[in-house]
């Protein structure tokens, strides 16, 4: 077997395990109300640093991981979040949440979700990298589906913290599998990318490049680019409209109408499922298809989505919440693939992750605006029907975005000087 799908699934692991701890944050807004007394808006300011700070580490993590390697880069990263947590079981300022939740948690998680699957693609694999894109993405899903059930569960019979405890376990146990069975490259087992030919392969070359200069480098190359802005106006949208709105405030919303938190987590597990499925078929579609078409799809769908689920959740209809878990998880990672694919193409394999990370800081500032926007809406409006409707309108907007793209038609250079 091809040692890159040991490394897929290794990696696969470990970022169910990252995305597990940060789909906790859902769980964690009302018990911290009750117990320090803190207000919603300052919790989900926390949860906002950390969705911001982990997006705009992208761009730095996908240089890093090519001057560090993969493999200390992932084992660094887990000890941090293993620190982070058990410092969370100590916290009783809302000062330490931002710092613990916000920029600890948030600095590390970065590494597992934002631009690793990319780099795991780009150096193992020259085909299959939109499958290979859709399995990783498609564990962040997993981690949610996996996690949430048991931690709600966890968190109503004993506290917040046994769910902590969970995840530290976890964290402990992932180190010490990086060290031994990561590798950076196929050529550290004296292999080439999957479904490479050996006389094509260009020599590696180790990067010696400083991280951040090269991070800031590639930025200043695409803020010249129409390519990149659309990606990067069309992400915002995306991470507004999921991880910083349905993933923070989604539980919190379905108590709002008597559904408790175990399912209203269930609901949320539920779209798990299907977003694993959603994710893993968008990757099939993103490598025979037109990337910009299936991006439109993608944000249209999601819109009307959003749109109609303040109405299931005022008629409390579990029909209903269960068509939008199965519609909206299928839609909801759904987005990654295409958007990696499109930065590979316009600006190619060496700074296609950074790209994408850049991207993705984007991405996460959409994340943050709308968890810390949804906890403040929720306190003006005492409800979240605006906040949903309003994601979904963007969501119908990044569509034509999307459809502003235009096919490459010669090498990144003269598409920059000709802006």
């Amino acid at each position: 077997m091809f040692y890159g799908w040991i490394v897929v699934w290794l990696t696969f692991f470990v970022i169910l395990i990252a995305a597990g701890i940060r789909s906790i944050t859902g769980i964690l807004i009302i018990p911290l109300e009750q117990e320090f007394e803190w207000s919603r808006s300052s919790i989900s300011f926390a949860f906002a640093i950390n969705l911001t700070i982990y997006g705009f580490s992208g761009p730095f993590i996908a240089a890093g991981l090519e001057r560090i390697g993969i493999r200390k880069t992932m084992a660094y990263a887990m000890l941090v979040l293993v620190i982070g947590m058990t410092a969370s079981l100590f916290m009783s300022q809302i000062w330490h949440l931002n710092l613990i939740w916000g920029v600890m948690i948030g600095v590390a998680s970065g590494v597992f979700l934002t631009v690793l699957a990319a780099t795991i693609a780009n150096n193992w694999f020259e085909k299959r990298k939109g499958i290979v894109v859709g399995i990783l993405m498609s564990a962040t899903a997993a981690g949610q589906m996996i996690f949430l059930p048991l931690l709600s569960n966890l968190t109503e019979a004993f506290s917040w913290r046994t769910g902590i405890y969970v995840f530290i376990g976890l964290g402990v146990l992932m180190i010490p599998l990086i060290a031994i069975w990561m590798r950076d490259k196929p050529a550290d087992k004296g292999l080439i990318p999957y479904g490479a030919v050996a006389n094509q392969i260009a020599p590696v070359i180790q990067n010696k490049k400083n991280p951040i200069k090269e991070a800031f480098e590639v930025l200043w190359i695409g803020v010249r680019t129409v390519p990149f802005w659309l990606l990067s106006i069309s992400f915002f949208i995306c991470g507004l409209s999921t991880a910083g709105l349905i993933g923070t405030h989604f539980i919190a919303a379905c108590g709002l109408y008597g559904i408790s938190e175990v399912n209203a987590a269930g609901l949320f597990a539920f779209m798990g499922i299907f977003n694993i499925i959603g994710t893993m078929i968008s990757g099939w579609l993103s490598d025979r298809f037109d990337n910009r078409w299936l991006l439109f799809w993608y944000y249209g769908l999601r819109g009307l989505s959003l749109i109609i689920l303040p109405y299931a959740l005022d008629l409390r209809s579990y029909p209903m919440l269960v068509a939008f878990s199965v519609f909206y998880g299928l839609d909801w990672i759904a987005t990654v693939p295409p958007t990696i694919r499109l930065a590979s193409e316009y600006f190619g394999k060496e700074r296609g992750a950074i790209v994408y990370g850049w991207v993705f800081a984007a991405h996460q500032v959409g994340s943050g605006v709308a968890a810390f926007l949804g906890g403040y809406f929720y306190e003006i409006f005492n409800g979240y029907s605006i906040t949903f409707i309003s994601a979904g309108v963007l969501c119908i907007v990044a569509t034509f975005f999307v459809l502003s793209f235009k096919k490459k038609q010669g090498p990144l250079k003269n598409t920059v000087s000709a802006l």
